[in-house]
C-alpha cells in the first residue's frame, strides 16, 4: 500500500483552504501569527520611546509630533491596501490565482511610487509641519530632524506593509510573522547603538532613532521581496510582461478610498488632539505620546484578529459562502473582547509602573496614570470597533466604516476635545475622556450596521 507523501507544515499552511473546516480553528490558525506580527511591530516604536526617554520629554514630545505626521501620510496608503486586500482574497477564495497575482503587482508598482514621494515631501516640509503643530523651540527642532528622515523611513513603511498585505490576504500569515520578528528584534538591537553612540556608531541621538527605522524596515523589504518572488508564497510575484492595468487600480482605488479617508481623517484627529494637548507642556505632550504607543501595543494584537477575520470573510464571500463568513467575524469580536478585558484591568492596576518604564518625571507619570485609567475605556470596545470595521473592509464594504469614522472624529472627538478642557476644570485629562466616548459610539454604530448584512452582497 502507497503512502501519502508527507507534507511540511509550511507546505500544509500554504495550500489551507480557510472556506472549509473549523472556524473557530482557521481564524486563530490564521490570526495567531499576524498577533506575533503585529504585537512585534508595535513593539519596536514602543522600545524606541523607551530609549528616547532617556534624551527627555523635549525629544519624547518631539518624536511623539513628528509620528503623528507620519502617521496621517501613511493613512492615504493604508487604504489602497485594504482595497488591494478585499480583491486579493476574494480572487484566492474563488482559486483565481493569476487575478490575484495581477492585483498584487499593480499595487507593489503604485507603493514604489508613493514611497518615493512621500521622502521627497517629508524633506521639504517637515520643519513647517512641526511649526505648525507647536511653537516649543526644542520640539521643533527635535521634531523636524526626526520627520525628515522619518518621512523618508515611512517610504519604506508603507512598501513592507504592502508585502505584508498581499501575503496575508492570500491566506499566508506565518511568512509575514517570521519578517517581522528579524528584523523587528535588528531594529531593538540597534537602536540604543545610534541613539547613545555605543561601541563603534556615532552618537546620534533622536537621529539615531529615525535612521535605525530605515535601517530595519529596508531589511523587512528585502525579506519580503525573497518570499513574493519565490514559490515560498501562494502569490508568486512576477513582472514578466508586466503592463498597467488601470481598471485593477480603479477597482482597488474605488474600495480602497474610503478607508484612505478614514484613515486620513483618523490620523488628522490625532494631529488636532496634539494640538489641544500642547498648551497643557511638554510633559502631557510626552504623557499622550507614551498613552499612543501603548494604545497601538494593545491595538494591534487586536487588530490582527479583525485582519485575519476580514480574510475569512473576504476568501469565504468569494466562495459564495456569507453565513460561514458571518459566523467568522462573530467569533473573533467576542475572542477579542475576551482578550481586551484582560488586558484593561492588567494596564489598570499596573498603570504607575507602566509609565516609569518611558519617563520619571513626576509630573508625566502623574498624567500617564491618569490617561490610562480613563483609555482602558475605550479598549474594552476595540474588539466590536476593530474587528467589525476589519470585516466590513475585507467584504470591500468600505464606506460605511468611513462614514461612522468620520462622524465619530467630527462630531464627537474633536468638539469634545476642544470645549471641555475649555468649559471644565478637567483639564487635560478631558480630552481622553473624549476619546474614550467617541470609541464607544463607533463600537456601537459598527455593530448595527454590520448585523444589517448589506456588506454579504457587497460586488467589487
Amino acid at each position: 500500500m502507497e503512502s501519502k507523501p508527507r507534507t511540511s507544515f509550511f507546505e500544509r499552511r500554504l495550500n489551507q483552504d480557510w472556506t472549509e473546516g473549523s472556524i473557530l480553528k482557521n481564524l486563530v490558525m490564521l490570526s495567531w501569527p499576524m498577533t506575533v506580527t503585529q504585537s512585534i511591530m508595535s513593539l519596536g516604536p514602543t522600545i524606541d520611546m523607551i530609549w528616547v526617554g532617556k534624551l527627555g520629554s523635549a525629544a519624547v514630545a518631539g518624536v511623539g509630533v513628528s509620528g503623528i505626521v507620519v502617521q496621517l501620510a501613511q493613512g492615504i496608503m493604508m487604504g489602497f491596501t485594504v482595497g488591494m486586500r478585499a480583491l486579493i482574497s476574494r480572487a484566492i477564495g474563488a482559486h483565481d490565482y493569476q487575478g490575484a497575482n495581477r492585483v498584487a503587482q499593480q499595487a507593489a508598482i503604485v507603493t514604489a511610487i508613493y514611497a518615493i514621494f512621500m521622502a521627497v515631501f517629508g524633506h521639504f516640509f517637515g520643519e513647517k509641519i512641526i511649526s505648525f503643530i507647536t511653537s516649543d523651540p526644542d520640539v521643533i527642532y527635535l521634531g523636524t530632524i526626526y520627520l525628515r528622515i522619518q518621512f523618508f523611513a515611512g517610504g519604506t513603511v508603507v512598501f513592507r506593509m504592502m508585502m505584508d498585505a498581499i501575503m496575508q490576504a492570500s491566506g499566508d500569515s506565518v511568512n509575514p510573522m517570521w519578517i517581522a520578528i528579524v528584523y523587528r528584534l535588528f531594529h531593538i538591537a540597534l537602536c540604543p547603538f545610534l541613539i547613545f553612540g555605543w561601541w563603534i556608531f556615532p552618537e546620534l541621538g533622536v537621529r539615531g532613532a529615525a535612521y535605525t527605522s530605515i535601517i530595519a524596515q529596508s531589511l523587512g523589504i528585502l525579506l519580503g521581496l525573497r518570499v513574493l518572488l519565490s514559490s515560498r508564497s501562494r502569490i508568486n510575484l512576477t513582472f514578466r510582461d508586466f503592463k498597467f492595468d488601470t481598471g485593477i487600480i480603479l477597482r482597488i482605488i474605488r474600495i480602497g478610498f474610503p478607508s484612505s479617508i478614514s484613515g486620513i481623517q483618523q490620523n488628522l484627529n490625532q494631529f488636532f488632539l496634539q494640538i489641544f494637548i500642547a498648551p497643557f507642556g511638554a510633559a502631557a505632550i510626552a504623557a499622550h505620546t507614551i498613552i499612543t504607543r501603548l494604545n497601538m501595543f494593545i491595538f494591534m494584537p487586536t487588530s490582527s484578529f479583525g485582519m485575519g477575520a476580514g480574510v475569512l470573510v473576504g476568501q469565504n464571500l468569494g466562495a459564495g459562502k456569507p453565513d460561514r463568513a458571518s459566523k467568522s467575524a462573530w467569533m473573533a469580536v467576542w475572542l477579542v473582547t475576551a482578550l481586551a478585558l484582560c488586558v484593561a484591568l492588567v494596564f489598570f492596576f499596573s498603570a504607575e509602573s507602566v509609565i516609569r518604564l518611558f519617563n520619571t518625571e513626576p509630573e508625566m507619570v502623574t498624567l500617564g496614570v491618569q490617561f490610562i485609567h480613563v483609555a482602558v475605556i475605550s479598549w474594552l470596545f476595540m474588539g466590536f470597533q476593530s474587528v467589525l470595521m476589519n470585516c466590513l473592509q475585507g467584504a470591500g464594504d468600505t464606506l460605511p466604516t468611513m462614514i461612522i469614522s468620520i462622524m465619530t472624529t467630527w462630531m464627537i472627538t474633536i468638539p469634545l476635545s476642544y470645549f471641555l478642557p475649555k468649559y471644565t476644570d478637567w483639564g487635560v485629562i478631558s480630552i481622553r475622556w473624549a476619546i474614550s466616548i467617541a470609541s464607544v459610539a463607533g463600537a456601537l454604530a459598527n455593530i448595527v450596521y454590520f448585523r444589517m448584512g448589506r456588506w454579504k452582497n457587497r460586488v467589487v
